[in-house]
């Protein structure tokens, strides 16, 4: 048989055995099976007879977490001072600008700037020659009613004074008392005096110059103590009570030490802060008034659980805290 003969029978059978496969219709894709598996149009899925009649697991039967353990340190307990620094000035405890009741020309002037004073020391007299002269008269028409006096008492003891005459010479002595003492109060209404102790801090005038009333003449300053005095927040404020210590550091270097002596109860309305006042010893008046000074407070100590900084975390919802262990050994934050 020729060769070519033997190819074309051979394409014969070849396309005869593929029609014969097709008939049968044995074509389904790899995968098929389980695509058999599925209900078809129509039908309703049966439900698995063998696993319908198992209990399903509880929630207690779920396999668990593994625990973890987590090692606990008791931290130690220390009293505990908070410290509050805050920057401040210091300022005199009392300042007093003086001034004259009349208008007048300058008599004495026994002061000078710088110079310390006692209360009641004079510090300038005006010119007042009639109010001394009326002073004087004063004085002897005091003397001459209570030699009246005493002379209406001894005549009152012998009979030979009425009564009603002893009576007019104790008035007439009272009357003379009352003038002295008003020609006295308008004399000293030409004095000014200092009203405390302290240091004389300016004189503006001079001398035998002619001041208005009113007028200032000079001020002074208490520095004994001297005040340091400073704002503390709204949320330093609970920490402090009157008498706390503290330390102040002045802007030269030197450090004293100091007193809370006021703590305002009405915050600034622009700041919000209170105003503290610290008391400070200067005898020898070594610490002036509006120098630069920063004020270290300590607050009541309290005891306090002392924690590093390592230990504080951010919780679920963000807060800042710690873990502790509970009574059932339980991490809760």
């Amino acid at each position: 048989m020729p060769k070519y003969r033997f190819h074309k029978l051979a394409a014969i059978v070849v396309l005869v055995g593929f029609a014969a496969w097709m008939v049968t219709g044995e074509f389904s894709s790899v995968g098929s099976a389980s695509a058999d598996n599925k209900p078809k149009a129509g039908e309703v899925e049966q439900p698995n007879t063998a696993d319908a009649g198992k209990p399903k697991p509880t929630e207690a039967e779920q396999p668990k977490a593994a625990l973890r353990t987590v090692a606990v340190i008791t931290p130690p307990r220390r009293t505990y001072a908070r410290a509050i620094r805050i920057s401040g000035l210091t300022e005199a405890d009392k300042r007093a600008v003086l001034a004259t009741r009349v208008a007048g020309v300058i008599d004495k002037l026994p002061v000078k700037q710088g110079q310390r004073v006692k209360t009641g020391d004079l510090v300038l007299m005006l010119a007042a020659e009639e109010k001394l002269s009326a002073v004087s008269n004063a004085k002897q028409l005091l003397v001459q009613r209570q030699a009246e006096l005493d002379a209406a008492l001894r005549l009152m003891k012998t009979g030979n004074l009425p009564k009603l005459q002893l009576d007019t010479a104790r008035s007439n002595l009272t009357l003379a008392q009352s003038h002295l003492e008003a020609a006295q109060a308008e004399l000293d209404r030409n004095e000014v005096k200092a009203p405390f102790d302290g240091v004389i801090d300016r004189v503006p005038v001079e001398l035998g110059s002619s001041v208005m009333q009113g007028g200032e003449v000079a001020t002074i300053l208490s520095l004994d103590p001297v005040i340091a005095r400073g704002e503390v927040s709204e949320r330093d404020l609970g920490y402090l009570k009157i008498g706390d210590k503290a330390n102040v550091r002045l802007v030269s270097g030197q450090t004293v030490e100091g007193t809370v002596r006021y703590i305002s109860r009405d915050a600034s309305s622009a700041t919000r802060t209170f105003r503290v006042e610290i008391a400070i010893p200067n005898p020898e008046g070594t610490i002036p008034a509006g120098m630069t000074a920063e004020i270290a407070l300590s607050a009541q100590p309290t005891d306090a659980v002392m924690l590093p900084r390592s230990v504080v975390t951010l919780g679920d919802k963000g807060d800042l805290g710690i873990r502790a262990v509970d009574k059932d050994d339980k991490v809760v934050f």
